[in-house]
């Protein structure tokens, strides 16, 4: 499966996040770690869960990848 990070936008609550896990959880994926400073996670979704969580306005979906500076 794919690993994805996944944010909040900052007026979401907490409820919100934890809304958002068990969506992915209950798709069928995977919660690998959580993030301190912000509010959000990185995880394995199946392809077809992403836009589902895509379509919430307080959720932002990344692909996770290397990133790297100049």
């Amino acid at each position: 499966m794919p690993q994805y990070n996944v944010t909040l936008n900052k007026d979401a609550s907490k409820d919100d996040l934890e809304k958002a896990k068990q969506h992915v959880k209950d798709q069928g994926g995977e919660i690998v770690s959580e993030f301190s400073l912000i509010k959000g996670f990185t995880a394995k979704i199946p392809d077809d869960a992403v836009s589902t969580l895509q379509s919430n306005d307080k959720i932002t979906v990344e692909a996770d990848g290397e990133v790297r500076t100049q």
